[in-house]
């Protein structure tokens, strides 16, 4: 028997053992009724009992140790009390229960943690419906839902994750994209990030004798333990991981000066919608100042060239200087054409084609909490003497029917204590058997939910955040972090999604949708710089690249239309309602997903030695240059948004065909150009 399912079988054992004598018991009776003890010699238990309690700690179920006045270790008793195992009873109410369900409904499958979430939810919903059921009608679609992105990456998570809650130090080769070169790293895991598409895990660096920031996705090939420790480092209680969920990418870094920047009364309400955080801001002539502190100058720089010209850098004079430079560069490198270096001849197989698809090696939860799971469910049937069906329990716990009966094998030796077993299952055919008079009442209760559980479940909340119609998300958080005494995202993982707060905005939209009332807004259209009024039918909130979507059906240009949220500057709900009309859709794997709409042009871009690397993880490259620079297609609308991501890329792209996509990214540097040189 492997290792590994030994102690599964010992660890379930002691826990049915403690639970079914609800008393304390002495390491001796320990040792002499539970399976996988027996065996061992005084030497041998001592250590695999550490190691045990220990673990089971890490897992948050944690043992009661009464210790003697005396401090002699043979007389400490041990005890589970009920509340360190049983998950408290929370009360969701059925629009919590529902919105659950719909959670899961969109991100079955399409996210890293939907297996653990799975898991979650059986343990949340024990002796209610099922919130596994797929919802009659889904208001939310979602284009963007932290997948993994494929086998390498999922196991490297999987193997961070792990290491994080039993706070092991790993070591790992990382990709440092800044200086090109790759290096080993050993890391105490602090934490995991998702932001903008990217896993990120945060950590102290043993290397930086700091704590730095690391993209999974640039972590090459495995991730190893340091050392055979149960543990090897605490967490600092100062650690406060929201303060990276909310940097800017121009404060990704140690801060090297303070921003001012002044942005026109047009958008400021937009841009602090999405960065107020980041600084503080006074009034101005035409519009405000926005101070904010910065570790890249490149970033912040791109930033406001992105803005045109409703922004511009008003100090300190070096970053004045660098933005005037890096615009001059974009006129310079537009206004002729560029001397492009030899190509590098190589097969497209070597120039690297895109990931598998993500759907890949899913996070899988630990084989603790779905054994947990199981028992339950095992002991639930034999209470109606019902048998199970073979296919619907491995659909129920995403597992094969080989791994089913490998769980049901591990569950029939689990004891507690003097030969009495806590449950018999059997496979037959199609379907599984239990004796119907289970000794395992102990494991009929749902038992507490595991760190990689409830991380999984509050980053499914927080990924639709104020999104579904109607939603009691919200409400259903607060109570799942009641009962679990602390809240996962603080713990492991947190996810952040949209590029700014749209919450408000999102509950008002919410409501018309749920309620089928037209719905009035103030709309800001970026490519024509103009506010525009419209009264539509909103009938699915959607994510996207960009951000959160209202997909409608707009009365005054009578077709279906999305809009994006954090622009619209003020949504209000009309009395009157509509009726739904048929196939109104978002194109959820279309443009949402790769930014591409139906007529969108292709533009052949030059992308600078000194950016290039970067260019790689974000788009796929035709052609290599033996200069180092590369080129590659983007896809685009309008001049307009193509022009604001080359002024975004700083000099360090050119449009090199079509020959009006160039001329009108010249056009428009050269309109900004008098701004910035005042």
């Amino acid at each position: 028997m492997a290792k590994d399912t030994e102690k599964l079988i010992r660890q379930l054992s002691l826990i049915s053992f403690l639970m079914a004598e609800r008393r304390p018991v002495s390491a001796l009776e320990i040792k002499q009724d539970v399976e996988g003890y027996s065996q061992m010699n005084d030497e041998a238990f001592a250590r695999r009992f550490y190691a045990d309690r220990a673990e089971l700690d890490s897992l948050g179920i944690h043992l009661k140790v009464d210790k003697p006045a005396e401090g002699y270790y043979e007389a400490e008793t041990y005890s589970l009390p009920p509340e360190n195992f049983y998950l408290p009873a929370i009360q969701f109410t059925d629009e919590e229960l529902g919105a659950l369900r719909m959670s899961l409904s969109l991100l079955d499958g399409e996210f890293a943690y939907a297996e653990p979430l799975r898991l979650a939810l059986q343990q949340l919903s024990w002796g209610k419906p099922s919130p596994l059921d797929a919802p009659e009608q889904r208001t939310v679609a979602l284009a963007v839902t932290a997948r993994a992105g494929g086998r390498e990456l999922s196991q490297r998570l999987t193997k961070i994750e792990t290491a994080i809650f039993r706070r092991k130090t790993i070591v790992f080769d990382y990709y440092t994209i800044g200086r090109d070169s790759e290096e080993t790293r050993k890391v105490d895991p602090y934490h995991l990030l998702f932001r903008g598409g990217q896993f990120y895990l945060i950590g102290y660096s043993h290397e930086r004798d700091d704590v730095r920031v690391f993209r999974v996705s640039r972590i090459r090939r495995k991730v190893g333990y340091a050392s055979k420790a149960e543990h090897d480092f605490n967490r600092p209680e100062e650690f406060d991981p929201r303060m990276y969920a909310t940097r800017t990418d121009w404060q990704l870094g140690e801060p090297v000066g303070r921003a001012r920047i002044w942005l026109s009364e047009r958008i400021d309400w937009l841009v602090l919608r999405h960065f107020g955080h980041a600084g503080e801001v006074t009034e101005a002539d035409g519009g405000v100042i926005f101070e904010t502190d910065y570790a890249d100058s490149r970033q912040i720089v791109s930033w406001v060239l992105g803005l045109e010209e409703q922004a511009r850098i008003e100090g300190p004079e070096e970053l004045v200087a660098e933005a005037r430079e890096r615009l001059e560069l974009v006129i310079e490198r537009h206004a002729r054409r560029l001397e492009l270096a030899a190509p590098v001849r190589r097969t497209p197989a070597e120039l690297g084609e895109p990931d598998d698809d993500g759907r890949e090696s899913p996070i899988r939860p630990e084989r603790f909490a779905r054994l947990l799971t199981l028992a339950g469910i095992l002991i639930d049937a034999a209470r109606d003497a019902r048998k199970l069906d073979v296919a619907e329990l491995c659909e129920r716990l995403q597992v094969t029917e080989q791994e089913l009966r490998q769980d049901i094998d591990v569950l029939n030796v689990v004891n507690f204590g003097g030969g009495s077993y806590v449950l018999y299952a059997e496979v037959r055919g199609d379907q599984v058997e239990v004796d119907p008079e289970p000794y395992g009442d102990n494991f009929a209760r749902p038992a507490r939910l595991l760190p990689l559980e409830a991380k999984a479940l509050v980053a499914a909340i927080d990924l639709i955040g104020e999104h579904l119609p109607g939603s009691s998300l919200a409400s259903a958080r607060e109570k799942i972090v009641h009962a679990l005494g602390q809240d996962p995202a603080e713990e492991g993982l947190q996810i952040t999604t949209a590029k700014g707060d749209d919450s408000d905005i999102a509950r008002v939209v919410s409501r018309a949708i749920a309620s089928n009332r037209l719905l009035q807004i103030d709309y800001y259209k970026e490519n024509e710089d103009e506010f525009v009024e419209r009264t539509i039918e909103p009938y699915k909130l959607a994510n996207g690249q960009e951000g959160w979507y209202v997909h409608s059906f707009d009365l005054e240009r009578d077709r279906p239309r999305s809009y994006r949220l954090d622009r619209i500057r003020e949504a209000t709900v009309v009395d009157e309602t509509f009726e739904p009309r048929p196939g109104v859709e978002p194109d959820v794997h279309g443009w949402l997903s790769t930014g591409e709409v139906p007529s969108s042009n292709r533009a052949r871009i030059w992308v600078s030695p000194e950016r290039a690397r970067w260019e790689r993880e974000d788009h796929r490259v035709v052609e290599e240059l033996t200069d180092g620079a590369v080129i590659v297609e983007r896809a685009y609308a309008s001049h307009e948004w193509l022009a604001r991501e080359l002024l975004k890329a700083a000099g360090d792209a050119v449009v090199l065909e079509p020959e009006e996509a160039r001329q009108a990214v010249l056009d428009a540097a050269e309109a900004l150009a008098g701004g910035v040189r005042r």
